[in-house]
Parts: C-alpha cells; sequence; structure tokens
C-alpha cells in the first residue's frame, strides 16, 4: 500500500529526533519506562467486502482448457470493435456481412450442425422405411470363413464407440449439474455485490467519525501512564543517582567514625600526658628522697655482704622518662573543642531517608505540572473532529446509491429469467443426456446377449432367442438414436453459440485487455452507457486505470468525482497537539534541595579537623620518652637485694633499716611505678594510632570535604540531565501510541472504509462468476454434449452391421473341417413319431 509521505511526518520526525537525541545512558534510562505496548483498535468498516471468488481447482480443468482451445480455433478474429461499436450505437446499420464474417467459424458449424439436423433424420426415416420393408438389415444368410473376423472386428469398434459414448456422457451429466449448480449462487451473487457497493460511499461519513472517536484510546493509555510518571521519574533519577551518592554517605560515615577515633584518642593522649607529668612532680621526690637513704645506709662502714653491688643499683635510683620534656597538644584540643558537634550516623541515615524519598518527592513536585500533561492530553484534535464532516463524498454517495438501487431493481426480473430458462435448459438436458445413457444401455445389452447367443450355438437345445435379443436391443438403441439426433444437435448448437460467443467475445477480450479499451475508447459506448460518467469517475481517469488503481488499493476520492478533493494527512495531522505535549512534558522540574549530604554542623566538624594542624603534633618527643623506663634502676630487683643485705648483716638496727627500705620500695613501685607505666602504655596506645591516622584522616577530610560539595553542586544539574532525558523517552514512548494510532488510520480508511477496492473485487469475482463459474462448465457441457452426439453416427453403423451377426444363419458350409460350422453348428430340428 502506498503511504503518502506527508501524513505522518511531523509525529514521526518527532520521534525519531527524540530517538537520536538520546545519548547511550539515556538510552539505559528508557529501559525503566518499557516500550510502548501495541494498541488494540476496533474496525469500524462494515462488511460490504466482497469475498473473493476463485473456481477450485478440480479434475474438469483439462477439459475446460481443451474447450477453450477448440473456441479459440472456431473464433480466430479478434475482438470486432467497430462490430460491437455500431451494434451497440445504430443497431439497424450493422452490415450481415460484417456479422457473417466475423462468425465465420460459427457460420461452419451451423452449416455442419443443419447437414447432421437434416441427414441423420432422414436417414433414419429411410432406415425405418427400409426395414418395414425387409430391404435392409436382417441376418448373415450364408456362413462363410471370415465370419468371425468380421464379427468381432464390428463387436469391437461398437464396443469402443460405446465407451466414449460412455465417457462423453458422464462428462455431460456433470458439467450439466456443475452449470445448474453455480448458476444459481452466481445470480444471487448479482444483487449481493449490487447492495454491497451501495454502501461503498454512503457510510464513509459515518465510520469516519467512529474512527476518529478511537483516538480516546491513545488518549487512555497516555493518561493512564502520566498517573504514575512522577513515582517513575524520581525512581530512575534514584537509580542513577544511587551509587553516587550512596558511596558519598559511605565515605562521610567512614569519616565520622574515624573522626571520633581520632577525637577520643587526642583527647586521650593530651589528658594521659598532662596525667603523667603530674605524677611525675609526686614521684620524682619519693625517689630521691629513697636515693639519698640507700646511699647513706649501704655507706655505712658496718655494712656486711655486697654492700657495693646495692650501692650501684641505689645511684640508678632516679626517674627515666621525664614527661616534662613532652611538647603539650592543648592547642590542637583547644581546636577541635566540640568536634563532633555533629552526629554523623543520625545525619547520614537523614541523608539515606531523604534520597530514599526521592520517587515520592518528585511525584509531589511535579503533580502540578502532569495536571496540565493531563489537561492537554485530554484535548481532542480539531483534524479529527472534522475527519467525518470533510469527506465530500455526500451529494456523490446519493448519487451512487440511488443508481445502483435502480440496476439492482431493475436486474432483478431479468435474472429471475435467467434463473428460470436455466431450469429448462438443465431439464432438457438431463432428458437428452438420458436418452444417451439408453442407446449406451441399449448397445451394452446388446453386445453382452449377443455374446451369449453366440457362446450357445453349440447347445442343440438352444433356440437362439438370445442373440435374436441382442439384435434387437442394439436397433433399440439405433432407434433411439435417429429419434433423439434433432434435439440433440439443436440443443448442442444453441448452448454452443451462446456460451462460445460469451467465451470469445466477452471473457477472451475481458482477460486480454480488449474490452477495457474498448470501454475507454471514447464513442465506443453509446451515452447511457457511459461507464466513467456511470460510475462517477474522475475526467482524467479511465476505467482500465480506476480498475488498475482500486486493486492497488486506492482511496474513494482518488477514483471517484466527488464534490472537492479530500485531504487525509491534513485531517490527521497532530502536530500542534504533540507539539503542547511536548513543551508540557520537557517542563517537569525538580529541586533536590532538599538531600543536603553534609550539615552545618559536620561541614565545620570537618573543617576545624582539617584546620586543627594535627599533621604537626610531635610524636618524637612522646616516643623517646615512652621507651624509657619509668625509674632508671629495677626497683623490685634492688628491693629484693636490699632484703639480702637485710639478713646479712651483724647490726640488727641497719638491718632493720635495709628491710624497712627494702618495704618501702615495694611500696613505691606497686603505688606509683606501675601506675606510671599503666599510664605510659595507654599514652603509647593513643599515639601510635593518631601517629598512624593523622596523615590519612587529613587527607580523607580533604578529598571527602571536596567531592561533597561538588556532588552538591552537581547534583542539580545531574538531576536535570536525568530528568530531560527520561522525559525525552516518556514522550518518544507516549507519542509512540499517537504513531500506531494514526497508522492504523491511515490504513482503516484507505484499506477499509474510503477504499475503491471493492470496485476492482466487483470486476474479478463477475469475471469469474461468468467465465469461470458459468462459461467454462457451459461450455463444456455442449461440448460433451456434442461429442456424444456425432458419435451417435458410428454408434448406428457399428450397431446396424453388429446385429445381423447375433441373428441366426440359414445357410452353412458343408465341410465339417470348417471352424465355423464347428464352433456355429446349429442341429437341425426333427419331428418325433409316437
Amino acid at each position: 500500500m502506498p503511504r503518502a509521505p506527508g501524513l505522518t511526518a511531523p509525529l514521526l520526525g518527532l520521534g525519531l529526533g527524540l530517538v537520536l537525541s538520546l545519548s547511550g545512558t539515556a538510552a539505559a534510562d528508557c529501559e525503566f519506562l518499557g516500550q510502548a505496548e501495541r494498541l488494540t483498535f476496533t474496525p469500524v468498516a462494515r462488511t460490504r467486502w466482497l469475498a473473493p471468488r476463485v473456481r477450485a481447482p478440480g479434475t474438469l480443468d483439462h477439459l475446460y482448457g481443451t474447450v477453450r482451445r477448440f473456441l479459440s480455433a472456431v473464433q480466430l478474429n479478434p475482438f470486432p470493435s467497430e462490430l460491437v461499436k455500431t451494434l451497440l450505437n445504430d443497431p439497424s446499420s450493422v452490415k450481415v456481412d460484417e456479422v457473417v464474417r466475423y462468425q465465420a467459424g460459427y457460420v461452419v458449424c451451423a452449416v455442419i450442425a443443419g447437414l447432421y439436423l437434416l441427414a441423420v433424420p432422414t436417414t433414419g426415416l429411410c432406415f425405418g422405411w427400409f426395414r418395414c420393408r425387409q430391404r435392409c438389415g436382417g441376418r448373415v444368410k450364408t456362413e462363410h470363413k471370415a465370419l468371425a473376423c468380421e464379427r468381432g472386428t464390428l463387436m469391437a469398434f461398437l464396443l469402443l464407440t460405446t465407451l466414449v459414448l460412455l465417457v462423453g456422457l458422464v462428462c455431460a451429466f456433470v458439467t450439466n449439474q456443475r452449470t445448474h449448480e453455480h448458476t444459481g449462487p452466481s445470480v444471487e451473487a448479482v444483487p449481493e455485490t449490487l447492495r454491497s457497493l451501495r454502501g461503498l460511499v454512503s457510510n464513509v461519513p459515518q465510520e469516519l467519525q467512529a474512527v476518529a472517536q478511537q483516538f480516546s484510546l491513545p488518549q487512555e493509555r497516555v493518561l493512564k501512564d502520566l498517573d504514575g510518571v512522577g513515582l517513575v521519574i524520581g525512581n530512575v533519577i534514584h537509580s542513577r543517582l544511587s551509587s553516587t551518592v550512596y558511596l558519598a554517605l559511605a565515605s562521610l560515615h567512614s569519616l565520622g567514625q574515624a573522626l571520633q577515633v581520632f577525637v577520643d584518642h587526642l583527647r586521650a593522649l593530651n589528658a594521659t600526658v598532662a596525667e603523667l607529668q603530674v605524677r611525675q612532680e609526686h614521684l620524682e621526690p619519693a625517689v630521691r628522697e629513697r636515693r639519698e637513704r640507700l646511699l647513706t645506709l649501704l655507706q655505712q662502714p658496718g655494712c656486711q655482704g655486697d654492700c657495693s653491688g646495692a650501692l650501684s643499683w641505689a645511684r640508678a635510683l632516679e626517674l627515666s622518662a621525664d614527661f616534662t620534656q613532652v611538647h603539650s597538644v592543648d592547642a590542637v584540643v583547644r581546636q577541635l573543642q566540640g568536634v563532633p558537634e555533629a552526629n554523623f550516623s543520625s545525619m547520614i541515615q537523614e541523608d539515606n531517608n531523604t534520597f530514599n524519598a526521592l520517587p515520592l518527592l518528585a511525584a509531589m513536585q511535579m503533580a502540578s505540572t502532569i495536571r496540565e500533561l493531563k489537561e492537554v492530553v485530554a484535548q481532542e484534535s480539531k483534524g479529527l473532529r472534522t475527519l467525518a464532516e470533510g469527506f465530500p463524498g455526500l451529494k456523490a454517495a446519493s448519487r451512487w446509491s440511488q443508481a445502483l438501487e435502480e440496476l439492482e431493481r431493475s436486474s432483478r426480473p431479468y435474472l429471475q429469467e435467467v434463473q428460470r430458462y436455466e431450469t429448462y435448459r438443465w431439464l432438457l438436458g438431463c432428458v437428452l443426456c438420458s436418452t444417451i445413457l439408453l442407446v449406451v444401455i441399449c448397445n451394452l445389452l446388446g453386445l453382452n446377449l449377443g455374446i451369449w447367443g453366440l457362446s450357445a450355438r453349440e447347445d442343440p437345445s438352444h433356440l437362439e432367442a438370445r442373440g435374436e435379443a441382442g439384435a434387437r436391443f442394439l436397433m433399440a438403441g439405433v432407434g433411439f438414436s435417429f429419434l433423439f439426433a434433432a434435439p440433440l444437435i439443436l440443443l448442442v448448437f444453441a448452448t454452443f453459440l451462446v456460451g462460445g460467443n460469451v467465451e470469445t467475445l466477452v471473457c477472451r477480450s475481458w482477460e486480454s485487455g480488449e474490452l477495457f479499451e474498448f470501454v475507454d475508447t471514447p464513442g465506443n459506448l453509446p451515452p447511457s452507457m457511459n461507464l466513467s460518467h456511470l460510475l462517477g469517475l474522475q475526467k482524467n481517469i479511465s476505467v482500465l486505470l480506476a480498475y488498475q488503481q482500486c486493486k492497488e488499493g486506492a482511496a474513494l476520492w482518488k477514483v471517484l468525482q466527488l464534490n472537492d478533493s479530500f485531504n487525509l494527512e491534513q485531517h490527521l495531522d497532530i502536530s500542534q497537539f504533540t507539539q503542547k505535549l511536548q513543551w508540557e512534558v520537557q517542563s517537569l522540574k525538580m529541586d533536590v534541595q532538599n538531600l543536603d549530604l553534609l550539615t552545618p554542623a559536620a561541614h565545620r566538624d570537618l573543617e576545624a579537623l582539617r584546620s586543627s594542624g594535627i599533621e604537626n603534633i610531635t610524636y618524637r618527643d612522646l616516643l623517646v620518652q615512652i621507651q624509657k623506663p619509668v625509674v632508671k634502676a629495677d626497683v623490685e630487683q634492688l628491693a629484693q637485694q636490699l632484703e639480702g643485705l637485710a639478713q646479712a648483716q651483724g647490726n640488727p638496727v641497719l638491718g632493720q633499716q635495709l628491710q624497712e627500705e627494702a618495704q618501702g620500695l615495694r611500696n613505691l613501685y606497686q603505688e606509683r611505678v606501675i601506675t606510671q607505666q599503666n599510664l605510659m602504655a595507654k599514652l603509647n596506645q593513643s599515639m601510635r594510632v593518631l601517629e598512624s591516622s593523622a596523615l590519612e584522616l587529613q587527607l580523607q577530610t580533604t578529598e571527602v570535604l571536596a567531592n561533597v560539595t561538588h556532588l552538591k553542586a552537581e547534583l542539580p544539574t545531574r538531576v536535570d540531565h536525568i530528568l530531560k532525558n527520561v522525559s525525552e523517552c516518556f514522550l518518544a514512548r507516549e507519542m509512540g501510541y499517537f504513531s500506531q494510532y494514526l497508522a492504523w488510520v491511515k490504513e482503516e480508511v484507505t484499506q477499509h472504509i474510503a477504499t475503491c477496492q471493492p470496485l476492482s473485487a466487483a470486476l474479478d469475482n463477475s469475471h469469474v462468476i461468468l467465465c469461470d463459474m458459468m462459461a467454462d462448465p457451459w461450455n463444456a457441457f455442449w461440448f460433451c454434449l456434442g461429442w456424444c452426439t456425432f458419435f451417435l453416427i458410428p454408434s448406428i453403423i457399428f450397431a446396424v452391421k453388429t446385429s445381423k451377426y447375433f441373428r441366426p444363419i440359414r445357410k452353412r458350409l458343408s465341410s465339417s473341417s470348417s471352424e465355423e460350422t464347428q464352433l456355429f453348428h446349429i442341429p437341425r430340428v426333427t419331428s418325433l413319431k409316437l
């Protein structure tokens, strides 16, 4: 079906532009929306289509082809344009010699039929008169040697002729019945076709109105999609941003935890250093006092044992780690005072909730725009509203309907006459075929009885009645042949003359196109038979061109001469409607300012950490002091050595003093040194954590702040970009529904509603009805009946000749060696005396 390029060009151009403008990411966004579903429209064209009539292939096709070839040999002349023109315009001026010249083949056949009509009945009358006078026929009077050969030959020819008659008779019966069966439906198809064509133009406006009303299908589908488009767009935006946003929130959550841990350790370090310094101030005098007393005791002259070794340990009894030399981190701690101010876990949870609520947020923000979109979609295109009103076929429809109604009314009597005469023809054909059947039956019975009688001649008791009966059946068949030869040849010639001219004058010229050429030539048809005017064709379109265009599916206004031109593309132009829809869809906006990834408090925490100077903390001084013992000497070992010296002293007072010093050292160690060591271990743990994470935390803080700041600034742009892509995808999908509607409308209007294809279908069906379903079996009937009619002549001849040999032979040869005599010996009848 040819498509007008301007029909859906704006809409298709819009759809193509949208598709080509989508990038790879945009195409992925379209996957969330899905493809446009296939809409199902209700056909509105009424049932005025003519089912194509086709004769089913059958066993008679070869017979039909043989008859056509025979008629082509009979009628060698082309279509007689001048003769038909004169016959239609001025019948009185038709010259008989021209008709005879064109119908030369039929004239020859008429002469043959006339000779047959005269010769066969006349011969039958003469034969009957001579038979009554015993002048011909009878029996074989003398038996001779060649009798069996002659008899067998005649019987074979008669049987062959009878079989040929039987085959022709079967074909005649079948074609006669086929013609009768096809005539009824073919005649009924004429008013049916005319009634169907009456609504070709008159029903178009109502059906166009029904087509325009189905514009509601794509409208309802688009309105249904608009109900949830806000959530769909929000889900697409959420899906496209989820990886980036979730990654940023995860980094913020991790940084918040690291910040909390770092600040805790930093504060712990500062507090531990301060406590160490305080304890060191109390520990140092106590150690110094113990050292001095031990030096006094161990240097007394009365000291016995290894006093010199203990003296060297006592000299080492002084503090080793000096935390007064450690730089304070109070400045950094003051910078991080109140950090973290924000609750990062709560903030991340809130951001997650806000981000996950994007679909609902999108639906709320787009609600007003979607309402405006629905108002635009609910509007009806102006061109579609005037689709039915703009069809210019009202006056033409009335004229067309009246003409077809008048044609249908005037054709009914003729069609009834056709059916009546067809019934007569069928009955006459059945009767005459039955007469040929009688001839065939007589021939077959005569042959059977005759052969039976011949085979029984050797029986002395047989009376030769069987052979006589066979001969009489043959002669009965001859009598039927002579009796019905005249009506047979008359029926054959009458049907031959009608069917042959229909085939050669109408069907053959119809198939070759000569009939269309004759009709389209000006002046060939009288004004009352001007088909172009009767059909209401446009002035520049011939009947043949109209038939070809209608067969290809041309619209009515392209072929028929309507009141005015009809521009279907203009009525189906919904570009203004689609432009409004496109503008409204492109106006969809979404504000994501509520998605604040980093609260001001959290931002201050990270800025405070970044500017706190944690990277400037000198951990070397702490490490040097931590690596030192609290006291240079091993206090427990010194106490143990003093206890040994106390027991070795001979002076009880000195021993008691050493014992007391040993216990004092143990108490000092337990109460102060161990506490100092624990604090140093705690300090070491905090220092290790701070030293290992300070630089990384500083870099991570800078990076996260930069990423979050960039993401927050870029988020509206990305949302707008995604929203634009999704809107274009949505628009392309919704335009697909309107494209489906427009394509369906054009197909429905041009191929089903306002199509002139029923005209070409009516002509094609007329050709099939006239030529394939009526003319072919009609011509095959007279061909088979004529076949049987002419084969009655050899049947008569062979039946008369063969019947002589079935009767008794009067004289025989006396030779006993004769095979004929021995084979057909008839015993003499003698009288018996009692």
